[in-house]
């Protein structure tokens, strides 16, 4: 990899070098200028070994969110840690899988462009070790797939998609799953996989009642699961996956696969996950924003060089973390207006460092992402959007 101008992250002075060449020579967070991101390798490390743990030991299959990142280099060590496959959700997000090397994968989504099932299908002619899963919830999205597959090589897995009102895709009624899983199955191109969900855009919070609401829809997919004899089960995100745990994890027992899927608590946050995560408590913040103090128009406000297309802002802005009293209360395309507390010693060029919410919408702001330890530089994420 020969670094250059079009990434954001790399110095100019390092424009040229291979990334072994610009590793070797340790560069320290103050070397690569503002704003930037960052992921903090121990942290990393440490979130990737405790949800492996925490999957293990609650029984549960793991097919992390892949599109969380788009960073082979992190999925390789999440399955490297005992993880299944890895999960996706568009076909353009598959062929970086397939292009990187990874034969198991997940598309908790519906599979239905004839341009990406043709694609599909030669992969999985030319390659027999690839296995792949989608979903479906609807009869007339199975003849679709059948239609466009005709001729494949082998049975493609599918799941029947459980949804509820106000949520997103699945089906509503579960005659219409009972439905949908029997043309499944008639399909001469698929194979009934077992049934699919995802109960994180039901709540958005772990208040008792949210909590509820998710518990019910996750028993109703341990049901449809029991009355299809599903083989396999997948869910979950990164806020609720105690619940598919505790309500789907028996399933095990009789022989049924139980596939998490969260992928955001491969870095945590210091926003959304750091206050509804079930391992709040044992997740570290493994990414970080950095911003510089352009201006002090007047008291109590300073100007930062990083705003919308640096960092996240669709669930919470940016938080000083070394700012005491301080608050970022709105954000621009390239700047952020922190408030500071009466007295502050903040000063035009001091580098603040931001904790970030909802880790999704950071790394697509960013094609190549510094690692640090220590405060150096020790390793460089490149990331496919």
């Amino acid at each position: 990899m020969v670094l250059g101008w079009r990434d954001k992250a790399v110095p100019g002075w390092a424009q040229g070098l291979t990334a072994a060449e610009f590793l070797a020579r340790a560069p320290g967070l103050a070397e690569l200028g503002t704003p930037l991101l960052t992921i903090d390798r121990p942290a990393l490390r440490h979130n990737i070994a405790a949800m492996a743990a925490w999957c293990s030991a609650s029984g549960l299959a793991h097919a992390p969110h892949g599109k969380t990142t788009m960073a082979p280099s992190i999925w390789r060590a999440q399955i490297e840690a005992g993880a299944q496959a890895i999960t996706l959700a568009t076909a353009a997000q598959l062929r970086v899988a397939r292009a990187s090397g990874f034969d198991q994968l997940v598309l908790a989504n519906a599979l239905l462009d004839p341009v990406a099932l043709r694609w599909l299908r030669a992969e999985l002619d030319e390659h027999p070790r690839f296995e792949f899963v989608s979903f479906v919830d609807s009869e007339r999205a199975v003849r679709l797939m059948t239609e466009a597959l005709d001729g494949v090589s082998r049975p493609v897995g599918v799941c029947v998609e459980l949804g509820a009102p106000g949520g997103r895709a699945g089906c509503r009624d579960d005659d219409e799953a009972v439905a949908v899983a029997e043309a499944i199955r008639k399909s001469p191109v698929l194979r009934f996989a077992g049934v699919a969900g995802y109960e994180g855009i039901l709540a958005h919070d772990v208040l008792p009642e949210s909590r509820a609401v998710v518990a019910a829809f996750l028993e109703r997919m341990a049901r449809m699961a029991a009355t299809l004899e599903a083989e396999l089960v997948t869910a979950g995100g990164s806020t609720y996956f105690d619940l598919v745990g505790e309500i789907l994890g028996p399933l095990v027992a009789q022989g049924t696969t139980v596939q998490l899927r969260a992928g955001c608590y491969v870095t945590h946050d210091d926003g959304f996950y750091a206050r509804t995560s079930p391992l709040a408590g044992e997740l570290r913040s493994a990414i970080h924003g950095w911003a510089r103090v352009l201006s002090r128009p007047e008291p109590g406000l300073a100007l930062l060089d990083g705003g919308k297309r640096d960092f996240p802002y669709d669930d919470g802005l940016p938080v000083p973390l070394d700012v005491p009293g301080g608050e970022v209360f709105a954000v621009n395309d390239q700047h952020a207006y922190l408030r500071l507390a009466p007295g502050s010693s903040v000063e035009v060029g001091d580098v603040v460092r931001l904790g970030l919410s909802h880790p999704c919408t950071a790394f697509d702001k960013w094609g190549l992402i510094p690692v640090a330890e220590d405060g150096v530089v020790v390793d460089l994420i490149r990331t496919y959007f």
